[in-house]
């Protein structure tokens, strides 16, 4: 796609295509970014912003569903992910900051980094409890996003992988994520089994 002017939403969040994120809108400047892509059907961009300012990556998003408007003119959104874009300059002339965008370069090959990823994704939604759909790869698009998706990450870390630009390196990286949280969760359930024991370990018998 060619490089086109979006508006931007700076949370201090990373979101992935494919995910869907509820948001409270409430910003004067937001509330106006919000108006103008409801009324032109049109995406904005989400970028993740900390202490460290704001990146230049980021993922498009579109209006899902319009949960609640509020007499004040706040209003509750369902948005929906789409597309991995870089800012290549800065625009204004609006209330709310906006940019020219082009799609992220990406290296699509997963290498043989794929079925490690989704073995990890699958035991971490079993542990934690999620729904871990059969066929991650028929739901289209790169398996690393899919995942993303499904999993709660910080945000920094999700960051992270939007600005790693290929399949490879993302799912190796979620491998990595997956099974550290795979490894808490574990000494999470080994504290609270000790917990509801009154912190008492049984010792051996004596033969």
């Amino acid at each position: 796609m060619a490089p086109r002017e979006i508006g931007i939403f700076a949370l201090p969040l990373a979101l992935a295509p494919g995910e869907l994120l509820p948001l409270h809108v409430f910003e004067d400047r937001y509330r106006d970014l919000i108006a103008d892509c409801l009324e032109r059907d049109a995406a904005f961009l989400v970028l993740y912003k900390d202490d460290e300012g704001t990146r230049e990556i980021g993922c498009t998003a579109t209006v899902s569903e319009v949960l609640r408007r509020y007499d004040d003119g706040r209003l509750d959104l369902i948005v929906e992910g789409s597309a991995v874009v870089e800012v290549r300059e800065i625009t204004r002339g609006r209330s709310y900051t906006t940019a020219i965008v082009d799609d992220a370069v990406d290296d699509p090959d997963p290498g043989g980094e794929q079925a490690g990823a989704l073995d990890a994704y699958r035991a971490f939604a079993a542990a934690s409890g999620l729904e871990a759909d059969d066929d991650l790869e028929a739901l289209g698009g790169p398996v690393s996003y899919v995942i993303m998706s499904r999993v709660e990450l910080p945000g920094a870390e999700k960051q992270r992988l939007l600005e790693t630009r290929s399949e490879s390196g993302r799912l190796a990286a979620l491998t990595g994520l997956l099974q550290r949280g795979l490894e808490s969760l574990a000494r999470v359930e080994e504290i609270r089994t000790r917990a509801t024991g009154n912190g008492k370990v049984q010792q051996p018998k004596s033969g």
